[in-house]
């Protein structure tokens, strides 16, 4: 019998697994930790992700500058084969009014669980064999596989690698990145790791151009303090802006327009709606040392009539007042006009007006890679051939967020994973001459 090793336990590694085990192959999962799936449990304290509803041509968008690969790879694993995969493993599913898909019940728990069970006990085959608390560490001169082991080092022998140890973020789950030198040094090209969906630090310039507004190079300073004031931070660090829109243009031309929420940080600003937008203001940081991005804190008023309710006379009350009263701006969406507005400016209500809807929030640089909840970056898809494997290792296969792609939330990134694993799988059977198992019903 043919042995295949996986080298990874999150969501890609054992779809490959699956696809093997279901073949009949011999498959051998090894993890650095004590469990699996910890990536995807922690997904699933919110409610599990699993998809997006939308049009499949939209979906694909999703994947940016890596839609041809990844598309490629939905073509036999999208969104609803990843809807009918769940319901094999005994747990239903539903569209959210996002349009994102998640268990009936929001946990991962019971998903992870049933999924284990079969590939410890398919229907056909021995079985996976899982090893924990290995940590590979590359091969040795036999090209066996080295694992670091509470026992000491061992070296493994296969006929095939499937290799999904994921990406740089949350590597106290796993993902750290390590296996990028160990690529590397075999001649594998590999992107840097960035962050991807993550938060950014801002900077409060001592005097804010509005949307429209050029100031003489003079009074353009370096910045006067990287991250909010001390009291907006004691005050609103981890406070939502809600019901707001940010715009952009990036310094390639590229426009980002989108309504949600949003969170401030201690030091700037994180959250869904910065995520959706993330890949376009970290590539212009890397470019230009900044990104701008534009807040519109009542997206749904025209500007007109916001500068109307600005203009409209406001007697003995205090400026607060008067924007609460008329717009409904306080808290939070207050803080920031005062945080980043000069009392010149916020005593003129033409530019209070375009503030409101158009306020500049200047980032700086992306929060750690540890802390972003994916990454960019990783093996390139121009050294693998279309089954996923390695032009330079021959019988090695990657899957995963360990690939040279990225997405936003929303389901994209586990329905990527999923079908890159399944591609990997199949691509390995193709290697050994086998063919992968069609009438078993496990949603693949």
């Amino acid at each position: 019998m043919k042995k295949v090793i996986v080298v990874g336990g999150g969501p890609a590694g054992l779809m490959a697994a699956d696809v093997l085990s279901a073949a009949g192959v011999a498959v051998h999962l090894y993890d650095a930790m004590p469990s699996v799936g910890r990536k995807f449990l922690l997904a699933g304290r919110g409610g599990l992700n699993l998809t997006h509803s939308e049009p499949a041509d939209i979906f694909a968008s999703r994947y940016g500058a890596r839609r041809v690969q990844i598309e490629a790879l939905l073509q036999d694993f999208g969104a609803s084969q990843v809807r009918e995969w769940a319901q094999a493993l005994g747990v239903e599913t539903f569209v959210g009014s996002s349009g994102r898909v998640f268990p009936a019940d929001l946990k991962a728990a019971p998903l992870l669980r049933a999924w284990l069970q079969r590939l410890r006990h398919p229907a056909a085959g021995s079985g996976v064999q899982f090893h924990m608390r290995h940590r590979w560490t590359g091969w040795d001169d036999a090209h066996a596989l080295l694992f670091e082991t509470p026992q000491g080092l061992v070296s493994v022998q296969a006929d095939a690698v499937v290799l999904a140890l994921g990406g740089g973020s949350w590597a106290r789950l796993g993902s750290n990145g390590a296996w990028v030198p160990l690529l590397c040094a075999r001649g594998v090209a590999v992107a840097p790791l960035l962050p991807a969906n993550c938060g950014f630090d801002v900077v409060v310039p001592r005097q804010v151009p509005l949307a429209g507004q050029v100031l003489p190079v003079q009074v353009v300073p370096e910045p006067a303090r990287v991250g909010w004031g001390k009291h907006f931070t004691s005050r609103f660090a981890g406070q939502p802006f809600k019901s707001v829109a940010i715009h952009l243009t990036t310094s390639q031309g590229i426009g980002f327009q989108r309504k949600g929420e949003f969170v401030a940080t201690a030091t700037g600003v994180e959250g869904s709606l910065i995520y959706a937008a993330s890949s376009l203001l970290r590539d212009d940081i890397i470019r230009q040392g900044h990104a701008i991005l534009y807040l519109d804190l009542l997206p749904d008023m025209p500007a007109a009539r916001v500068l109307a309710e600005v203009r409209h006379p406001r007697g003995s009350r205090s400026l607060s007042s008067h924007l609460k009263s008329r717009l409904g701006i306080d808290g939070i969406k207050a803080a920031i006009l005062h945080e980043l507005l000069t009392k010149e400016q916020m005593n003129d209500p033409a530019r209070l007006g375009a503030a409101i809807k158009a306020l500049p929030i200047t980032l700086v640089a992306a929060r750690p890679i540890d802390e972003a909840i994916s990454t960019a970056g990783g093996v390139l898809f121009e050294v693998m051939d279309p089954h996923l494997m390695l032009e330079q290792l021959p019988g090695v296969f990657c899957a995963g967020e360990m690939l040279d792609w990225e997405a936003p939330t929303g389901g994209y990134l586990l329905t990527a994973c999923l079908a890159s694993g399944k591609a990997a799988g199949e691509g390995v059977l193709k290697f050994l001459g086998r063919e992968p198992v069609t009438e078993r019903d496990i949603g693949l």
